[in-house]
């Protein structure tokens, strides 16, 4: 850790101050002005010039870093730094910059690793099973006026008893039920068996001792059941329509289909394949290598990841804070748990730029203006966009960099 002192004064600092001001001044109210139209002289006076210390530094952080940078250029920072503004005043700001150096990287083997890939295979099995899913989506209901039997669609009403008493979840009313899914506890569907349009009848069941509900585990239960309606399930023929209803290019027989489902199959799992296998590459070399990882690196990861969490929770409409709740953990409890996967990326990422450097890897203008257009025509946006939303053209130079260099591990 380095701690390298930065200044702004004079000029440039009440400059910046006034410019705040002007950000600032739409909704400053002093009494005798109208609401945005208070003098900056007045309202030093009146309120103070301290009121706008904080807002100027935030704006001159970024100012005094790229200064400290330039003015420094053996640094290489691993993280953002800490920030202590040391002292400020009407004349001068004074900060200390806490500087985390990229630890020393001791590669050690990352080229034929000997890592064994797998290779992709699929069964009739396989196929068979994304054949009958497929068919589901498509599959015809037909009133039926015999008894319930295995694969129909029985319209139930129930409800639940323990000791005589009704328990909570237990009701439902025209609840589509097919038998043989195994939505319900063991016996239930089995139960319905048999039994006609109208008829209606007393279940009595166990509860599972793994019951996720801990007042039901293993407990003893009736319920009540009445069959509303039955109907039959039937699955589409492999003819004219249902290839027309599918809409799959290329697919206009069962031959084809089968085929199209292997092939999807087969791409799925090959993804899965590389994945493991550059997983599994990464985490040879990075126990070969020697690295003092810094905690503040690790801390800084640590807060990537939960920021990851949360707008994938934010996605499913939940806040993180109420998830965290939920789960009666406090905040810094839960953010340990992403300390083994934090520690793991940063270790992967300083061995990775580690071996750009060994391997001398660079990036051509023309092959990183092929890249950004790849990128750009893969999202559909404009080349100036997707460089102003990843960041610059700096972050898009990178990953080329990565990628290269995982070309090399991996092989």
């Amino acid at each position: 850790m380095k701690e390298i002192k930065m200044e702004m004064k004079g000029k440039e600092w009440s400059s910046l101050l006034e410019h705040v001001y002007e950000h600032k001044k739409s909704s400053i109210e002093v009494k005798g002005f109208r609401k945005g139209q208070v003098p900056f002289d007045v309202y030093v006076k009146q309120v103070g010039l301290e009121s706008l210390f904080m807002d100027a530094v935030d704006h001159a952080l970024p100012e005094l870093y790229d200064k400290m940078l330039e003015e420094n250029k053996d640094l290489t920072p691993a993280c953002r730094p800490s920030v202590n503004v040391k002292s400020i005043d009407k004349n001068h700001v004074e900060v200390v910059f806490g500087i985390t150096e990229k630890p020393e990287v001791k590669l050690g083997k990352y080229k034929d690793l000997k890592v064994k890939k797998d290779v992709a295979e699929v069964t009739d099995e396989e196929i068979e099973h994304e054949l009958s899913h497929l068919r589901e989506q498509f599959i015809e209901l037909k009133d039926k006026d015999t008894e319930v039997a295995m694969g129909d669609q029985a319209i139930i009403d129930f409800e639940g008893f323990k000791d005589g008493v009704a328990f909570n979840g237990g009701k439902g009313e025209n609840y589509p039920l097919v038998i043989g899914s195994n939505s319900f506890i063991p016996g239930f569907e089995e139960a319905i068996i048999g039994m006609k349009k109208g008829e209606e009848k007393d279940i009595d069941l166990t509860f599972p001792e793994n019951y996720h509900a801990e007042e039901l585990k293993g407990q003893k239960v009736t319920f009540k059941v009445k069959v509303n309606e039955i109907k039959e399930r039937l699955l589409p023929e492999y003819n004219e329509e249902f290839f027309k209803d599918l809409a799959m290019e290329g697919v206009n027989d069962e031959t084809s289909l089968r085929e199209e489902i292997k092939n999807h199959i087969k791409t799925h799992k090959e993804k899965e394949i590389e994945d493991k296998y550059t997983e599994e590459c990464l985490t040879k070399m990075s126990e070969n290598a020697k690295i003092d990882v810094p905690k503040e690196m690790i801390d800084e990861e640590i807060d990537r990841i939960t920021d990851e969490f949360s707008q994938r929770l934010q996605y499913q409409g939940m806040n993180i804070d109420t998830y965290i709740n939920m789960l009666g953990m406090t905040k810094e409890a839960f953010k340990d748990n992403f300390k083994p996967e934090a520690e793991k990326r940063v270790r992967y990422r300083l061995c990775i730029e580690e071996v750009v450097k060994q391997e001398n890897i660079k990036i051509e203008d023309k092959e990183l203006d092929d890249y950004t257009k790849e990128m750009a025509d893969r999202y559909q946006v404009k080349e100036e966009e997707l460089v102003e939303q990843i960041g610059g053209r700096d972050f898009l130079k990178y990953d080329l960099e990565v990628r290269k260099a995982l070309e090399i591990i991996t092989k």
